[in-house]
């Protein structure tokens, strides 16, 4: 079966539970702290491999971090080609809400020395039918897309979180963009989504793109194509990986074989999934629960 291999984040993540979001000048107090395995790279290589999928994470951790390599040696993912470093692992500071929405503060710390050994080593483990998962939380990306492309890589892009670096990226080889609201926004510099997704379908004719929209479902294209779909209902707890569920959810339906709507179908459940329970890493559930939604 062909693997995922996800050069992505390693983070360490602190979520406090606070009665709202802050605000410019505002302190408030938290009514709650725990520390979670995190990044978006960590959440969706987890995803992928509870999905059924086998995945191989390249990265950096700090030694305050090695702790994560276990989380997804645990799982089941390869960890060969995550490397510890001198700089601290990065980490990620998030608000929660008690309708679960978050605000979310990243350093990037040694997901940011990424070297050139660290990118080749992920392009040679890629083999035919492999996908290479990326995320917009590393260095270097501009580095990372061509030298992909060079390898012949089937790359899918989850460009997140948006941060200025995206505006200078060729993605023209990208098999697979993934994105929400607010960076489709910023990617096709159209502000609403349905908008935003004939641009970039028009940008990158070769290009499947899906735009996530949380409550309001998704919506994905390629070329003329359109598909819509309804999100799952859920009694949101926290949102915070909701988005890396789906991605590892949809990467594994996809090495799988199955069609792009069913693939969708399944991410979706198991967005719905995760914003139910607390924490990132720790919100990620299993494929067996993730069917039975997905079947309703």
């Amino acid at each position: 079966m062909p693997r995922l291999v996800n050069l992505g984040s390693l983070c360490v993540d602190h979520v406090y539970g606070v009665p709202n979001i802050t605000s410019a000048g505002e302190t408030v107090a938290s009514r709650s702290h725990a520390v979670f395995p995190g990044g978006k790279g960590l959440n969706q290589s987890l995803a992928a491999a509870r999905a059924g999928a086998e995945v191989a994470h390249a990265g950096c951790i700090g030694s305050d971090g090695l702790w994560l390599r276990e989380e997804l040696l645990g799982a089941g993912v390869d960890v060969s080609l995550v490397r510890e470093v001198e700089t601290p692992s990065g980490h990620a500071v998030i608000q929660v809400n008690p309708r679960g929405e978050n605000a979310i503060v990243i350093a990037g710390g040694a997901n940011r020395v990424l070297t050139a050994s660290d990118r080749d080593a992920a392009f040679a483990r890629c083999g035919p039918g492999d996908w290479l998962l990326l995320q917009n939380e590393i260095n270097d990306l501009e580095a990372v897309l061509a030298g992909a492309r060079a390898a012949g890589c089937r790359v899918a892009f989850n460009v997140a979180p948006v941060d200025g670096r995206e505006a200078a990226y060729d993605l023209g080889a990208v098999a697979l963009l993934i994105l929400n609201e607010v960076e489709a926004a910023a990617l096709a510099g159209v502000p609403e989504p349905d908008p935003a997704l004939d641009v970039l379908c028009r940008r990158y004719p070769s290009c499947d793109v899906v735009i996530t929209l949380g409550r309001d479902g998704l919506r994905h294209g390629r070329r003329d194509a359109r598909l819509r779909l309804d999100a799952f209902p859920a009694d949101a707890v926290d949102e915070t990986a909701a988005g890396d569920a789906f991605v590892g959810y949809l990467m594994a339906a996809l090495l799988e074989g199955k069609p792009m709507r069913e693939a969708l179908v399944l991410g979706s459940a198991a967005g719905a999934l995760a914003v139910t329970r607390a924490g990132a890493a720790s919100s990620i559930p299993e494929r067996e629960a993730v069917e039975a939604l997905a079947a309703r």
